[in-house]
């Protein structure tokens, strides 16, 4: 680990370039476009849906009586 306290220096410069990097791509996208545009995909359905509507078709059984 001697060599990362004679580096640190490059390792410092590595990093600010990449934030820097960072930030410039963050400045190229365009968000209002991308708002007014509706999406294509549908909606997102998770794997347990079908359990979810017999779990609420017998929790609305058993709160009926």
């Amino acid at each position: 680990m001697h060599w990362l306290a004679d580096y640190w220096w490059v390792i410092l410069i590595v990093l600010v370039g990449m934030i820097i990097n960072g930030i410039k791509a963050l400045y190229k996208v365009n968000y209002k476009s991308s708002m007014k545009e509706n999406s294509k995909l549908p909606p997102h359905r998770d794997n347990n849906a079908a359990w979810d509507k017999e779990e609420d078709e017998e929790w609305n059984r058993n709160n009926k009586k």
